[in-house]
Formats: structure tokens, C-alpha cells, sequence
């Protein structure tokens, strides 16, 4: 009896092992949310109009109509790039990301595996669209990226309306209706630890500095953990083709994008 319960055991030992060995393995994976919204061939990234779009849609939701499969001037949203990096190189204690040309469906991107102080997103041309600086501990916690990836990117979806619209009254400017141009030009985070299960967001301040007909909107957050703040960042936003503000048109703004945002929603429940 005594020897089939040891048998027992001994088994039940080497499947909990063979679990956690296992959930390793699988953790170390990168964001797998993410690989339906990239196409990867000889280690070279690229998006199609559908797959970015989605992820602005759907994971960011964000209906900037840059993204938008059908606009003239389609960019890839400067948050799956963010994340992407963020899913193959870790997640360090001080880390820029500048943005230096757009992304559209055809290019064709080489994404640093490892960033030494700093490195950069190149096409076949050594093109840079995005230069990366990072320096400090390092984690690649697939759970701590997750976290920290999704919290952020769901703050930088509603940039617009929810933090625009109030600086731009408080400036009394606007972005032109007919052609609404805002850019992403850079981000940075620091975090006092990386020693941590999860991290959260939570903005903390907002200002919109103005020249003539150009903005540059800073929002700063706080990052989270355990109910502890343990670091900053800032997001800095291009404002262009400001003109004095006006709400009637600002109201028109909003409700066009709301109903867009509702259409797509709507289109995409009877999609599933």
C-alpha cells in the first residue's frame, strides 16, 4: 500500500513540475495578443491596413482617422510599435521612444531584439521610425509588459476627446475640422523598480503649449503597482492647423467621432 501511495505521489510531483515548466515556457513568448495585428517574414515586421486599424480599434480605441484602412495618409498607430517593442526587447527601468517618420502598410521594419542604451526601428533603407533609448533594470515578465502595454495604450487611445478637447478650450484653439492632424512624437517612462507583478496608469497632468498655428500637448502620468506609485511618464502629442476655438464645431467633432466609434462597434458585433 505503501509503495503505490509514494507511486502516486511521485507521479502527481512530476505533472505539477511539468506544469510549471510549461508555463514558463509558454510566458516567454512575447505578447501573444498581439501577433494577429503584425506579419513577421525573415524577421522582418510589416502591418496591413486591417491589421493596424484593428489594434486601434480594438485594443486602443482609438478612431484617429489615420488608422482608418481607407485614409490617404494611413499610419500604423505609433502604440503597436510601442508595444512590439516592448514584447522583444523588455521592459527597462528608463526608457524614450521618439518617433521620427510614420509607419504605412508598406514598410518593411527591423525591430531591435536587445536595446544597448539605445537602437532604433529601421526599413531596408535604414530608415528610422522610431529611435528607443533605455538604460536600468530590466524585466521581461511577460506579465509586467502585459500589464504595463495595455494600461498604457488604453490611456493613449482616448487621448481624443477625453484630454484634447479640454486643453484646446483652455487655450482657445483647435484642430481644423476638415482635416484634424494629431501626431504622436514621443514618450517616456521611469520606473523606480521593475521588481514588481503588474503595473498600472494614472494620469496626473496635462498642458498645451501653443505657437502660432502649431501644439505640442504633454500628458503626464503616474505608473502604479500595488496601489504605489513607483514611477512617471509623459506622452508629448504634435498639434497642427490650430485656428481659435469654437465649440459648435468642436461639439460636431466629437459627435462625428462617437459615431464612428458606435458604427464600428455595431459592424463589428454582427461580424462575431
Amino acid at each position: 500500500m505503501w509503495s503505490n501511495q509514494r507511486l502516486t505521489l511521485r507521479f502527481l510531483l512530476a505533472y505539477l513540475i511539468e506544469c510549471r515548466d510549461f508555463a514558463k515556457l509558454t510566458a516567454k513568448k512575447g505578447l501573444m495578443f498581439l501577433d494577429k495585428f503584425y506579419n513577421i517574414s525573415d524577421e522582418k515586421i510589416s502591418f496591413s491596413r486591417e491589421q493596424a486599424s484593428s489594434f486601434a480599434k480594438q485594443v486602443a480605441d482609438d478612431f484617429n482617422p489615420l488608422h482608418d484602412i481607407d485614409a490617404k495618409r494611413f499610419c500604423v498607430p505609433g502604440d503597436l510599435l510601442f508595444a512590439l517593442i516592448l514584447s522583444k526587447s523588455g521592459l527597462q527601468q528608463n526608457m524614450r521612444f521618439t518617433f521620427s517618420g510614420m509607419v504605412t502598410d508598406e514598410s518593411v521594419l527591423t525591430f531591435p531584439s536587445n536595446i544597448d542604451e539605445s537602437a532604433a526601428i529601421v526599413d531596408d533603407n535604414n530608415k528610422e521610425y522610431m529611435q528607443v533609448e533605455a538604460s536600468g533594470d530590466k524585466t521581461t515578465d511577460i506579465g509586467v509588459i502585459e500589464s504595463l502595454v495595455r494600461s498604457y495604450v488604453e490611456f493613449s487611445g482616448h487621448t481624443f476627446p477625453d484630454m484634447l478637447i479640454k486643453l484646446m478650450a483652455d487655450n482657445n484653439v483647435m484642430i481644423n475640422p476638415a482635416r484634424p492632424m494629431v501626431m504622436y512624437e514621443s514618450m517616456s517612462i521611469h520606473l523606480d523598480t521593475v521588481a514588481v507583478s503588474e503595473v498600472s496608469l494614472a494620469v496626473s497632468d496635462t498642458q498645451l503649449t501653443v505657437e502660432g498655428k502649431r501644439g505640442q500637448a504633454c500628458l503626464e502620468f503616474d505608473l502604479v503597482s500595488d496601489g504605489k506609485v513607483i514611477g512617471h511618464g509623459k506622452k508629448y502629442m504634435l498639434l497642427s492647423g490650430l485656428r481659435p476655438y469654437c465649440q459648435d464645431n468642436i461639439d460636431e467633432i466629437v459627435a462625428q467621432y462617437n459615431l464612428k466609434k458606435a458604427d464600428y462597434r455595431e459592424q463589428l458585433a454582427v461580424a462575431s
